[in-house]
């Protein structure tokens, strides 16, 4: 899931499309996953801002403020076991022909404190097949009584679950979609 090289297509999208400003007291990454299914359908999940628990594990419930555009609020309720039971999350960029979104928690109680991530996706191909390439990154303040560091690998575990779900629902979804093409003929 790391970046490499500072000319691969990665690191130009990151350039791109991931610029967060940095304050002192915050930390920043980009995490990338690379997925067998075309960017419509990868895109049909990820861009929903009202339905986020379509593939993001930690969520149980979703509530939005709004109709949907560009400073839209989403209540989060968060599945037990994480150290939260809701984040309130505005939503700050969703750009459907580029593939983006951003949002941004405003509330919430967390640690997460001016939280914010930019999710985009990029065709590529996979195995001779349509993929997509997934990147997703945040930049966070660093709560009292943690490291940059730590705060960081947090929010990347969870990231990282979420990316690991996001391939399955999707690849499951290509399946299907390959599937009744076929039965269709």
């Amino acid at each position: 899931m790391a970046v490499t090289g500072t000319d691969s297509p990665e690191h130009s999208y990151i350039r791109r499309h991931h610029k967060h400003e940095l304050r002192d007291n915050q930390c920043s990454s980009s995490l990338v996953k690379h997925i067998k299914a075309p960017v419509h359908l990868v895109w049909s999940l990820a861009r929903r801002f009202d339905q986020p628990q379509k593939y993001k594990p930690f969520v149980s419930e979703c509530n939005v403020q709004g109709d949907l555009e560009i400073g839209s609020v989403r209540e989060v309720c968060v599945r037990s076991g994480l150290p939260a039971t809701t984040s309130m999350e505005r939503l700050e960029l969703l750009d459907e022909e580029e593939h983006i979104l951003g949002i941004k928690i405003v509330g919430g109680d967390h640690r997460l404190q001016n939280y914010s991530s930019i999710i985009t996706l990029h065709p590529e191909v996979l195995d001779g097949r349509p993929g997509t390439l997934v990147i997703e990154s945040f930049v966070v303040d660093v709560p009292d009584g943690n490291t940059k560091d730590e705060t960081c690998y947090f929010v990347e575990v969870l990231i990282k679950c979420n990316l690991k779900s996001l391939p399955d629902v999707s690849e499951r979804l290509s399946v299907q979609d390959r599937t009744e093409s076929i039965n269709g003929v």
